[in-house]
């Protein structure tokens, strides 16, 4: 089973980015669905991205779209969330998960992934 680990997060002005890191071991995450989720305090856990394996697609929520990234880089094992232009309501604790059998679109939940990192905390505050 893979081991996933999230780093990146940290205290941010409004407009400004941080790029997220989701590295793994036990597995090569080229053969995996990586998603991005968050949660804020208070609120369920939403999901704001994700990267295919197969053919590297790609999914964005409507709130993010236009402001966050993924990539993924095979070689280090990394997927990364790139964020740009962030707001306040950002805020949350990011997770990265993965599955090896799904293909991730708009209608993917948290329940589809089998592989959950410990999460990292981004504060997007003035």
């Amino acid at each position: 089973q893979v081991q996933l680990v999230e780093s990146g997060g940290g205290l941010v002005q409004p407009g400004g980015s941080l790029r997220l890191s989701c590295t793994a071991s036990g597995s090569p995450l080229g053969y995996h669905a990586i998603g991005w989720f968050r949660q804020a305090p208070g609120k369920g856990r939403e999901g704001v991205s994700c990267i295919n394996s197969s053919d590297g697609s790609t999914y964005y929520a409507d709130s993010v779209k236009g402001r966050f990234t993924i990539s993924r880089d095979s070689a280090k094992n990394t997927v990364y969330l790139q964020m740009h232009s962030l707001k306040p309501e950002d805020t949350a604790v990011y997770y990265c998960a993965s599955d090896p059998d799904l293909y991730c679109s708009s209608s993917h939940t948290d329940a589809d992934f089998t592989s959950w990192g410990q999460g990292t905390q981004v504060t997007v505050s003035s």
